[in-house]
């Protein structure tokens, strides 16, 4: 019997050269067995992290257009999850929080994953300012899964942590209450760094009653390369839909990290995604999550 695979719906940047937004989860989404659809809330040249770009950020009217393009042909209420990433407008987050509601009005299960993409530690904030609390007071609320590495989480939490038990403390203290409550249900916060990780590189995924980490070795990259938090949350969520439980789609989506970057070509600032495609099927390092708490 024939079964259609899982279909998910992101929205995020897109660029022509390099791997970063739509351009970095579609091949982690199609390999992993996951139909994806895409539609673009930017579309660059390049990443950002390279200096000048060419392109344009898309209006909130356009990607209104393309979605309701979508509701024509029936293709929103048979997604199984919607994935976002970076924004480029404020006004664009209110689109995609109104696609997810015409979708849950048809589909009541289906999956929000939002990547609150603002910044990270090596370059501060770069995106609009009205994006963060966009993020914070809008998005967050309405996400199933939140996807911030640890400098935008502090970000979104005001606090800055100080080690592996308080960072659980506080990611519980924003997930979801209880059912029809706002909040995700479950917070993932990559590149954590906190003093007590002896060396290694966290992965920390909380829920209400659990909590897993994967931890690897630290790879020092200059210039860091872009859509890592791409990679992962496309991973992770495609992972999930094809039936992994959260502690195994959580160590499978590190070890694709980090099978990739491992093979990234010295100075490049794009992941090898093509080149190393077997790391996002069967990466060549596996990294279990562990239960702490």
């Amino acid at each position: 019997m024939n079964t259609h695979p899982p279909l998910v719906l992101t929205i995020q940047s897109h660029v022509a050269w390099g791997h970063v937004g739509n351009a970095a989860a579609m091949l982690p989404l199609q390999l992993s067995g996951v139909e994806a659809v895409a539609v673009h809330t930017v579309q660059f040249s390049n990443h950002t992290g390279f200096g000048e770009v060419k392109g344009q950020v898309f209006s909130a009217e356009h990607i209104r257009d393309v979605i309701e393009g979508l509701q024509a042909r029936d293709v929103l209420s048979h997604c199984a999850a919607v994935l976002s990433g970076y924004l480029g407008d404020a006004a664009i987050g209110q689109t995609i929080l109104d696609a997810v509601r015409k979708i849950r009005q048809a589909n009541p299960a289906v999956r929000y994953l939002c990547d609150p993409v603002m910044g990270d530690v090596h370059r501060g904030i770069f995106v609009r300012p009205g994006i963060p609390p966009f993020l914070r007071q809008y998005a967050m609320p309405q996400a199933d899964i939140l996807t911030p590495n640890q400098y935008e989480f502090e970000l979104l939490s005001d606090t800055s942590l100080r080690d592996l038990p308080h960072a659980i403390a506080e990611t519980r203290r924003l997930l979801r209450s209880g059912p029809g409550q706002p909040g995700p249900d479950t917070i993932i916060i990559t590149s954590l760094l906190t003093p007590d990780m002896e060396g290694q590189l966290g992965t920390l995924a909380v829920r209400r009653d659990d909590a897993w980490l994967v931890t690897t070795p630290i790879i020092s990259l200059d210039p860091m390369p872009s859509g890592m938090g791409d990679v992962f949350s496309s991973t992770l969520l495609a992972r999930l839909l094809v039936g992994d439980a959260l502690p195994q789609a959580l160590g499978h989506a590190v070890s694709t990290l980090y099978g990739l970057i491992a093979e990234l070509p010295s100075g490049s600032r794009n992941l090898p995604l093509v080149q190393a495609r077997q790391q996002i099927v069967q990466p060549t390092r596996l990294f279990d999550a562990t239960k702490v708490a």
